[in-house]
C-alpha cells in the first residue's frame, strides 16, 4: 500500500476522525498516528482541520489545538457560526470541507499519495480530482461502526481504504498505570504499521 520513497501528506477532518474513533471506542494518540505514518514513506505534511467556538471561556478541543501545532501538525481552524434553526434551536455550525479541499488540490502537485481521514461523501469528487493528476489516494474511516461512518461512493473512489479499528493497535492511546505491565504492543519493535502478517 505504501512505498518508501513516495511523498506522504495527512488530511485528518477532526470532527469526522473524532467521530469514528469513539464509535470505535478508542481515542486516538496523534503523536503515534503521525509517526506511524512518517515510517511508511517520506511525510511532506499532516494538516488537521477543526473549527474552533471563538466565544467560549474554554474550549475543550483547545488544549489538543496547541498540542498538534507544537508537534508536526498544521493546523487549520476556523471560528464556528451560530445560528438558530427554525424550531428556534441554538445550533453551532463549523464546516471546513472547502478548507480541506482546496488544500489537497494545493498539495496535490508536491506529493505521490494523500491520506484522508474522513468518511464524508462529500470528498468523493475531490478524490477523482487529485487521482487525475496521477496522485495515489487512500481514506482512512470505519464500515465497522454502527451506521458505518465512511460513505461507500467515497470508498469506491479511493485506491484503498483503511480500516480505522485496524489501525487501532498502532494509534490508540494507551492509558497507562504504574503497576500495569507493558502491553504486547509496547514491548514489539517488529512489524510496521501495515504488516499484513500482524493485522491484529
Amino acid at each position: 500500500m505504501f512505498y518508501k520513497e513516495e511523498r506522504l501528506a495527512l488530511f485528518i477532518d477532526g470532527a469526522n476522525l473524532y467521530a469514528a474513533a469513539r464509535s470505535l471506542g478508542f481515542d486516538i494518540d496523534y503523536k503515534r498516528l503521525r509517526d506511524g505514518f512518517a515510517g511508511e514513506g517520506r511525510l511532506v505534511r499532516a494538516f488537521y482541520y477543526t473549527a474552533l467556538v471563538e466565544d467560549q471561556e474554554y474550549s475543550p478541543i483547545r488544549p489538543l489545538v496547541d498540542w498538534l501545532d507544537y508537534n508536526g501538525y498544521t493546523m487549520v481552524t476556523k471560528p464556528t457560526k451560530e445560528f438558530t434553526d427554525a424550531s428556534g434551536r441554538r445550533k453551532i455550525k463549523g464546516n471546513m470541507d472547502i478548507e480541506l479541499a482546496i488544500d489537497v488540490m494545493e498539495m496535490a502537485d508536491h506529493v505521490d499519495h494523500i491520506l484522508l481521514f474522513s468518511g464524508d461523501g462529500d470528498f468523493r469528487r475531490l478524490v477523482e480530482a487529485v487521482q487525475r493528476k496521477g496522485v495515489r489516494f487512500s481514506v482512512v474511516s470505519t464500515v465497522r461502526s454502527q451506521p458505518p461512518m465512511v460513505a461507500d461512493e467515497l470508498r469506491r473512489q479511493a485506491d484503498n481504504f483503511i480500516e480505522l479499528q485496524e489501525l487501532a493497535p498502532f494509534i490508540a492511546r494507551t492509558h497507562h498505570h504504574r503497576e500495569q505491565a507493558p502491553s504486547h504492543h509496547d514491548t514489539q519493535s517488529g512489524p510496521t504499521m501495515y504488516d499484513p502478517d500482524d493485522r491484529g
